[in-house]
């Protein structure tokens, strides 16, 4: 991009945003210029970042934006369209990017449960270490069942601790490592329990217990620890950006998550607290649960790829964004 000629193309139209920005008043016609010319200018930033990254420029830019934007406060649509921007576009657009890392860990975590609760329950005298037979008995016939006590307190309860897991993996995530040590401390305690449930002969007790509200509980772990391993590799391997710019965007991006991931807990432990152990039949339990899933999917599969096609990733508009430093492509 030849950046002088591109800022004599629009010179006319940023002096022209900065004006509108300080005027004390404005008329309708002109508080529709000024959004017309914020717009373009926003376009034009985004262009000057990726093909003429002159630090001046970007500058000036983004303090014309702020002005802008700042002037327009008044004018701003009303906090329920933000809210319902976040949770149409920026949400299942942000969770639609790490679709595949979600994937990846879901399948990692079932191999690793099933795997250590077949070969516990193929190795009886290993289990007996693990958990001894009086254990095993007094938590299949009490424990197990008797923690799933219905109630508005258990919920609360659940939702809590399961914010506390999904936090964990997001705080660890540019570690790396710890967010795979959590992943796999989860994933062997389910195995252990799975395998002391099927020597029991109560196997079916377990996933009754389990999937109704474990299909979307532990799909929210999934996105917390795949949104923490996505922060280590925009560490790791940041591409052509700098490694803090690439973090910060990846971060913003996956904060987005973190606060959708609070509404799914909370479903999920709505669910364990008011479903699982309900007098409800089975069937009824499960069908919850797969239907609660299912949704969570539909909503990243269509509203994610729709936002997603349509430019947004879940982070920050450019000018909210702040200024980083431009560099040479």
């Amino acid at each position: 991009m030849d950046l002088d000629a591109y800022t004599r193309a629009h010179e006319t139209d940023w002096v022209r945003l900065e004006a509108l920005s300080r005027q004390s008043r404005m008329t309708g016609a002109q508080v529709d210029e000024l959004v017309r010319l914020y717009q373009a200018t926003a376009t034009d930033l985004s262009m000057v970042r990726s093909g003429a990254p002159d630090a001046r420029t970007v500058m000036r830019l983004s303090q014309v934006l702020t002005r802008a934007r700042t002037r327009l406060t008044g004018a701003h649509a009303p906090v329920w369209s933000e809210v319902a921007r976040f949770f149409v576009v920026s949400l299942p657009s942000a969770l639609y990017m790490i679709r595949w890392w979600i994937v990846s860990v879901m399948v990692s975590f079932v191999s690793v449960g099933f795997a250590v609760g077949w070969y516990l329950y193929e190795n009886q005298d290993l289990l007996a270490s693990v958990i001894s037979p009086a254990e095993q008995e007094s938590y299949v016939n009490d424990a197990f069942a008797q923690y799933y006590d219905p109630g508005a307190g258990f919920a609360a309860q659940v939702w809590t601790n399961n914010a506390w897991v999904a936090a964990q993996c997001v705080a660890f995530g540019i570690t790396g490592v710890l967010v795979v040590y959590v992943l796999f401390s989860n994933a062997l305690g389910v195995g252990v329990i799975g395998a002391v449930m099927a020597t029991h002969g109560e196997l079916g007790l377990f996933f009754e217990l389990i999937l109704p509200h474990g299909m979307l509980e532990l799909t929210a772990v999934f996105v917390a620890a795949a949104a923490g391993l996505r922060i280590f590799w925009a560490w790791l391997a940041p591409g052509p950006r700098p490694r803090s710019q690439a973090l910060a965007a990846t971060g913003r991006s996956l904060f987005t998550v973190v606060l959708g991931l609070v509404v799914v807990l909370g479903v999920s432990g709505l669910i364990e607290g008011f479903v699982t152990g309900s007098a409800l039949p089975s069937w009824a339990k499960l069908t919850i649960g797969a239907a609660a899933l299912a949704g969570f999917w539909t909503y990243v599969l269509t509203l994610g790829r729709a936002g997603f096609r349509a430019g947004s990733t879940g982070d920050l508009e450019p000018d909210r964004a702040g200024y980083a430093v431009a560099t040479a492509a």
